[in-house]
């Protein structure tokens, strides 16, 4: 019998310069949906990449002083870059396209020509309104508010020779898959693609632009480059060797069973891209899964909002395969969640350290002190079952199939609670048949007590197959601990009761998922992120110079004296004042106020010779008089203001004028 294909992706990420827990989101949903099928005996290509392309690019290019291509290699291949923070996660992915790949361009090119040949690309004028940061072009009844509907900044005019594609051509053959198939889903972006887009009446789409070079050249017509729209959508074909000699398995993989992407590109997945696929007569995706965002204090996570969330520093603080659990377990895959780092934590607590961690650490230590590490055989069969056997047994041996359903439906959440049933049900069965009072009587109790604790062993069993997609590190350490075998970590033996060893040999290993301290926790995540803020921000910021001038009579009435420090003290009542007892030469002694406490201590600056402008009007602070004003230079360094009094050389005698 063929193998069965499957082929899945997830979007091809713009790479950005810091990468958040929402791009991790959808890359971890797409990785555990190719683990699963792979556990299911398909054979599995699962593709993601970065979207190297467009002005957005070149811009930032030219700001960092680098040629774009250096700009991206750095994002994309450097440390905790993108392919860094793949690996980190453990994500699975068979190939990883970049859209600067020579074998992507000239597939680009060809594909964009015969569109063209074939009557569907034409040249114009383009004339409207433009997203940088979204690549996407707007008509005016689109703009919500006069910005972008996607991510809400400010739209800019553009204008320039383009190529348009016949996008409008293909609205009725769009309109009728999305309205009458199951390509779009979840269902409720049907009606939005629908509402927002196809009604209004689609309009042929600007395919090329000439007013930037960071692109795939048009290359029947220097100066245009290709979309990065066009150009990023086709990378799902020519990854596969669509029209290229890189790769042979096009006709094997395609087309898609899955696009995984998030809910601000689906118009370009199910409307853009589908009519594309049209024009060129290939075979459309199966289907379109558009999840939602993940949000932060009710918005979409975001850099230039400056509301990000580091996944470095949750795996490194809570583990990797917490961290992907909890972002498949607590959020409905398509719909928007909130995150927090408390809902992090409380998770991770709940479900992993109290259920599952509970489960494994009590079931393992128990064989280990009744029974040696090792049941007896013919423990499975022993005994006539209860009533809570018999449930244990039968949700276990249900659940693979109410599993399968919920993944079948992309919805991981709901196959994660199918399998927090039977954990919570086996947890439950411990205090139901009590084996520590079993226990107390081995003589008479010993084949009872065997017979549970093989229950337990077989119930984590089949719950750790199917946390695998999910927790694949884990559940490796899981499957040593209760002595199960690569021949029963299999999506057959799932469906089996019965297949542990009776007298396999089982460990209490390491506590998988130590409970964490919440308050203790949120307090080093908080000083983590500020640390990352502070390290992010420019070494030393300074002030701009003022653009008004002086004149050379005006500056000259300012007397700057060098003025020794006799006295310094802080301000009764004043956090922020010292006072100096300064002499300047005149042979009185002159007060000065300053407000530096933050900076020095006052015995550190006695004897010091400073600066100051002596010909100022007295001014009374916290009812003392100041006569004066000592100069100093400030700076901002990593986010914390710095201030240094200006110091001169202790043989200038006090009194000496500075010019």
């Amino acid at each position: 019998m063929e193998q069965k294909k499957f082929y899945i992706t997830t979007p091809i990420y713009y790479p950005s310069d810091k990468l958040h827990i929402g791009h991790t989101y959808c890359t971890v949903a797409t990785d555990a949906m190719a683990r699963y099928k792979r556990l299911c005996g398909y054979d599995v290509c699962f593709l993601t990449g970065t979207d190297e392309h467009g002005q957005k690019i070149e811009t930032k290019a030219k700001e960092a002083g680098v040629t774009p291509k250096e700009f991206v290699d750095k994002i994309v291949e450097g440390p905790q870059g993108v392919k860094d923070l793949w690996k980190l996660m453990n994500i699975s992915n068979d190939r990883f396209i970049r859209t600067t790949d020579d074998y992507h361009v000239a597939a680009v090119q060809k594909i964009f020509k015969k569109m063209y040949d074939n009557g569907d690309i034409y040249k114009g004028a383009y004339k409207g309104k433009y997203c940088t940061p979204c690549e996407s072009f707007w008509t005016e009844s689109q703009l919500v508010d006069g910005c972008c509907p996607d991510c809400g900044r400010p739209v800019v005019d553009a204008e320039e020779e383009a190529y348009f594609f016949r996008l409008s051509k293909y609205a009725d053959k769009v309109r009728d898959l999305l309205e009458n198939t199951d390509f779009l889903q979840p269902r409720s972006r049907v009606n939005e693609m629908v509402k927002n887009f196809i009604d209004p009446g689609l309009e042929d789409l600007c395919v090329s632009r000439t007013s930037f070079t960071w692109g795939v050249p048009v290359d029947f017509d220097p100066g245009h480059v290709v979309y990065v729209w066009v150009d990023a959508l086709f990378n799902y074909t020519t990854a596969l060797g669509f029209l290229n000699d890189k790769y042979d398995d096009y006709d094997h993989y395609w087309p898609a069973d899955y696009h995984f992407v998030g809910k601000e590109i689906v118009r370009f997945h199910s409307i853009i891209w589908p009519a594309m696929l049209m024009s060129m007569g290939m075979p459309l995706p199966k289907h379109v899964f558009g999840h939602g965002w993940l949000l932060l204090d009710g918005g979409k996570m975001s850099k230039s909002k400056g509301n990000v969330v580091d996944p470095y520093i949750l795996a490194e603080k809570f583990g990797v395969d917490a961290l992907r659990f909890f972002l498949m377990r607590t959020f409905p895959f398509g719909s928007d969640g909130n995150f927090s780092n408390e809902l992090l934590i409380q998770t991770i607590n709940t479900d992993l350290a109290n259920d599952l961690g509970n489960l494994l650490s009590r079931t393992t230590a128990m064989v280990g002190k009744y029974f040696g590490g090792q049941l007896p055989e013919g423990c499975k069969s022993w005994g006539a079952p209860e009533s809570f056997d018999t449930d244990l047994i039968s949700m276990a041996s249900a659940l693979r199939d109410a599993y399968e359903a919920q993944m079948e439906a992309c919805a991981p959440h709901n196959a994660l609670s199918e399998v927090f049933k039977v954990i919570q049900r086996a947890n439950k069965y411990i205090d139901e048949t009590a084996p520590w009072a079993l226990a107390k009587d081995m003589e008479a109790n010993g084949k009872r007590l065997a017979h549970v604790l093989y229950n337990l062993l077989e119930a984590t069993r089949i719950c750790g197959i199917l946390l695998t997609p999910f927790m694949p590190e884990s559940m490796d350490k899981l499957f040593v601990q209760i002595g199960a075998g690569a021949d029963i970590q299999t999506w057959d033996s799932a469906a089996v009761w019965g297949s542990l060893s009776e007298t396999a040999a089982v460990t209490k290993g390491e506590n998988l998922f130590p409970r964490i301290d919440m308050d203790k926790a949120i307090a080093e995540l908080e000083a983590a992120a500020e640390a990352a803020k502070k390290a992010a921000l420019p070494a030393i910021e300074v002030e701009p110079q003022l653009t008004e001038k002086v004149d050379f009579d005006t500056f000259c009435k300012s007397d700057f004296r060098a003025v020794k420090v006799k006295a310094c003290e802080n301000v009764k009542k004043s956090e922020k004042l010292l006072k100096f007892t300064l002499d300047d030469g005149t042979g009185t002694d002159r007060q000065i106020l300053s407000g530096i406490a933050k900076y020095y201590k006052p015995e550190d600056l006695v004897g010091k010779t400073l600066v100051a402008i002596v010909n100022l009007p007295p001014r009374k602070m916290m009812g003392q008089e100041s006569c004066g004003m000592l100069i100093s230079a400030v700076h901002t360094e990593k986010g914390e203001e710095k201030l240094h009094l200006l110091m001169v050389d202790d043989a200038i005698p006090a009194g000496a004028k500075l010019c």
